[in-house]
């Protein structure tokens, strides 16, 4: 398993903006890059980066979740949107033992991407 301290020196090299918010969990804020709150954090043996993107709409939930699946099969690079109570969001997992700083960058960017890429379709949904 990765360590605290090695995954921490990742956050740093990558030059992200981030804060400890519990023992083995960061919060990455980076707004200009769509990431206003994305958690990393250690899931013993995997490293899971979450970020809460919209909350599900009252109305046309249904034709929401038929593009973010369609947006899973297609369009998602790393992790996949999901719903999690009332809320959609991307969620990646990575595993551990093996993470080097280049895929967690991969990771993080895809993510970012996404949430750019996938503005459109998210604001046609308010909450």
């Amino acid at each position: 398993m990765i360590s605290r301290e090695k995954l921490e020196s990742y956050l740093v090299k990558l030059e992200l903006t981030f804060q400890e918010a519990g023992k083995g969990t960061w919060v990455v804020r980076e707004p200009e890059k769509g990431l206003a709150s994305l958690f990393v954090m250690m899931a013993d043996p995997l490293v899971v980066l979450r970020l809460t993107v919209m909350e599900v709409p009252k109305k046309g939930r249904e034709q929401l979740f038929e593009e973010l699946l369609h947006l899973n099969a297609t369009d998602m690079v790393h992790g996949a949107y999901a719903v999690d109570g009332k809320n959609v969001v991307i969620v990646d997992t990575l595993e551990g033992d093996t993470l080097d700083v280049e895929e967690l960058q991969a990771s993080v960017e895809a993510i970012s991407l996404a949430v750019v890429q996938h503005h459109a379709i998210h604001s046609k949904y308010p909450a």
